[in-house]
């Protein structure tokens, strides 16, 4: 689906993808009546996403409120665990990455595509029966909030204060201050950046879909480029005995001491060395060099995030090429200048195989013109990822 940026539309209320991204996105909130999404309520019917939450491939939760308590159970909910009846008041049931199992929730997803596919997490649905929610919370992340069925009343605030109760399964703010509240009927939509206080609440029956948009932390990042870089030195030491970073600590010249508790200085000083030459200076160290990190950084942001493709098949038979190629609804694919990035994997692409690779991660298909024009080299590796499960036959 190709979305005119600069093109007015009723699903931002009137504004363009363009004004969209410079006046609200991660600024401030927009409430929309009347996106023109409507149909999407009849592609989801309620006995449908009800289902979706007995699968064990899929992952949901129902969170139930009574008085003060919440109670949270995860799926999957069938006759060993059923939900409560529709009849019981202050409950509801999620359901994640409903876009990788749910063909008009992948179509509804595409709509959002003006914002970086690397910031896409997934479409959550969610049911709840009369004054089911889920409390008064946070997110960190930027999250479209569509009604789809009945209605549910929308309280927000930009409040300071975001202690959370204690002991609860779930993060439900202590204190919650509401500033403006809304009731959304089904085609409604609200946006809220991130760290806006929120609570949705339903009136009557209703299913509310959520497209989020994760924003990973500082640390998250650290935390995966270090974990690479430890894997990474393993396996350049395993494959050269010789390696720098093999070098053992030496002290010829140390002295007899009469603290032997004492840290010695040349171990402060050996150790400090390291974090300088290996960590500190990217410019001297390939481990973290700039082309290492965004290949990192591309490769853990491919990652399919709840559901994971098809697993590799060793001595598996790459099969004939179809027609015409699309990415399967559990893929995501990236790319930056040097590299194209499918489920965690990386590739380095140039030329015209970059361009088709690009091609098939923007448009997340090929047709038949694409794959008679592509290389042998680029046919193998689509083959590849067909027998993967990465890819399947587009249409």
């Amino acid at each position: 689906m190709h979305i005119d940026t600069h093109a007015p539309t009723p699903m931002l209320a009137g504004l363009s993808p363009a004004q969209f991204m410079r006046r609200h996105w991660q600024k401030k909130p927009l409430l929309v009546r009347d996106t023109g999404l409507h149909e999407y309520a009849d592609k989801m019917p309620l006995a449908q996403l009800l289902a979706l939450a007995e699968r064990s491939d899929v992952q949901s939760r129902c969170v139930q409120q009574t008085g003060k308590a919440w109670h949270m159970q995860n799926g999957p909910f069938d006759a060993a665990q059923p939900l409560p009846s529709s009849s019981v008041p202050n409950w509801t049931v999620l359901v994640q990455a409903v876009d990788t199992v749910h063909p008009a929730t992948r179509e509804l997803m595409q709509r959002f595509r003006f914002i970086p596919d690397a910031r896409l997490d997934d479409v959550m649905l969610s049911y709840a029966t009369e004054g089911g929610g889920v409390g008064p919370h946070v997110d960190s992340y930027d999250v479209f909030l569509l009604q789809v069925h009945g209605q549910r009343r929308w309280r927000i605030s930009h409040q300071a204060d975001l202690s959370l109760k204690p002991n609860l399964p779930l993060k439900v703010l202590r204190k919650f201050a509401p500033e403006q509240e809304w009731r959304l009927n089904p085609g409604d939509m609200l946006y809220l950046p991130p760290g806006w206080a929120h609570e949705g609440v339903a009136v009557g029956e209703c299913v509310t879909a959520s497209i989020g948009f994760r924003a990973p932390s500082k640390a998250e990042l650290l935390k995966e480029f270090l974990h690479r870089a430890v894997d990474q030195i393993d396996d350049e030491l395993a494959e050269d005995a010789g390696h720098a970073l093999a070098k053992l600590y030496a002290d010829r010249a140390q002295a007899a001491t009469e603290n032997p508790a004492k840290l010695p200085d040349g171990l402060h000083e050996f150790g400090e060395k390291i974090i300088a030459i290996n960590v500190m200076n990217t410019t001297t160290s390939g481990l973290f060099s700039s082309k290492n990190m965004q290949c990192m950084l591309g490769e853990y942001l491919s990652e399919p995030r709840f559901q994971q493709a098809a697993v590799e098949v060793a001595g598996k038979r790459a099969p004939k090429l179809p027609t015409a190629v699309a990415l399967a609804a559990t893929s995501r694919m990236l790319y930056d200048d040097a590299h194209v990035f499918l489920n965690g994997k990386s590739w380095l692409a140039s030329g015209a195989d970059a361009a088709l690779m690009r091609r098939l991660a923007d448009a997340q298909r090929l047709a038949k013109h694409d794959l008679t024009n592509a290389s042998d080299g680029a046919r193998q590796l689509l083959r590849e990822w067909l027998a993967d499960g990465w890819l399947v036959a587009g249409s």
